[in-house]
């Protein structure tokens, strides 16, 4: 067994990356690992600690084939605002404009309801979904990689994020852990003042073109109620940014406007909306799904994207393909 030390250290990547190896190897106490994420996120982790983690988890999960072109659309978690299931549907509506989506995710840790939770609601069998993520992703264009069946070592790790209730360093590998080994993500974190760090470790893994966003709320999506800032990825380098609902020509709106609840709660909101509900929920799904769109070289104009968005909705494009997945996902 591997002790990790009592006080938690910077560690350079490459340090970081060997610890963790310990971490998700088993070769650490239940105790002492959980200590030692309790240490990290108080002192908070630098970009070299993050990208050395996400390493260390990338070479360990069970890869999936997907189409090149695939993306990912996540949060981190960890806001504590638990609002409705944004991503959740932002990925519906990406795929649902012809860009696949490799959606990386798991139960809720410290939200009401996970993505997991909310898809289940609905109908999605998640056991199967899992076992047939690459055959659902190559033919219909989406996918939900739930990540205990991805990443055999986070199965120990579950229980001791789930114990401690709070955000760890584990939010911020995850995103970078994708099992397509996707190149273009909109990844939203809760700390505005972290998306340049964020954006650092991002950018130190490589990727063909990825968003970092936060509201200045703290919001882990691109949010209406203000402003947000933004890491835009390219390659090794990002450029930070500012940007606001006003870019797609969309209205502010209070973050009380999409709070969530439980999953059968953020089930009927969703559903709502694929059924072409109006509300602050839907243009916070455009807003965002404007920023993946971009992300994934569909569109360069955040109104366009927007409008794609609602095009996907009003059809009932979106509806239509929660339909064929849940049948599909057999």
């Amino acid at each position: 067994m591997k002790h990790l030390p009592l006080a938690v250290p910077h560690m350079s990547e490459t340090e970081a990356e060997e610890v963790f190896g310990w971490i998700l190897d088993g070769e650490a106490t239940d105790e002492e690992i959980a200590r030692f994420l309790l240490a990290m996120t108080e002192r908070s982790e630098t970009a070299d600690e993050i990208a050395g983690a996400a390493r260390a988890l990338r070479a360990r999960y069970i890869p999936v084939a997907g189409p090149d072109n695939a993306i990912d659309v996540c949060g981190t978690g960890g806001d504590g605002h638990h609002t409705l299931n944004v991503s959740t549907a932002v990925g519906l509506v990406v795929a649902a404009c012809g860009v696949p989506v490799a959606r990386h995710g798991n139960r809720a840790i410290s939200s009401l309801s996970g993505v997991a939770d909310t898809l289940e609601v609905l109908g999605l069998d998640m056991a199967a979904a899992g076992r047939t993520a690459e055959k659902t992703l190559n033919e219909i264009g989406i996918c939900f990689l739930f990540a205990p069946n991805h990443h055999p070592a986070m199965v120990r790790i579950q229980p001791i994020r789930k114990a401690l209730g709070r955000r760890t360093i584990f939010n911020l590998m995850g995103p970078l852990s994708n099992p397509v080994g996707v190149r273009r993500q909109l990844i939203g974190i809760a700390r505005p003042g972290y998306v340049s760090i964020y954006g650092e470790a991002a950018a130190r893994l490589g990727t063909d073109r990825t968003f970092i966003v936060s509201g200045d709320e703290g919001l882990d999506e691109l949010s209406l109620a203000g402003g947000n800032e933004m890491a835009d990825l390219a390659g090794h380098e990002f450029a930070m940014r500012r940007v606001d609902a006003t870019l797609a020509g969309l209205e502010h709106a209070p973050l009380e406007a999409i709070r969530g609840g439980d999953p059968a709660h953020n089930a009927r909101a969703l559903a709502a909306l694929l059924d072409g509900e109006r509300g602050a929920y839907r243009e916070t799904v455009k807003f965002n799904t404007a920023a993946a769109l971009m992300v994934a070289g569909r569109t360069e104009n955040w109104a366009e994207g927007a409008a794609i968005a609602a095009e996907a909705l009003d059809s009932g494009s979106a509806k239509r393909l929660l339909a064929k997945w849940i049948a599909l996902a057999k």
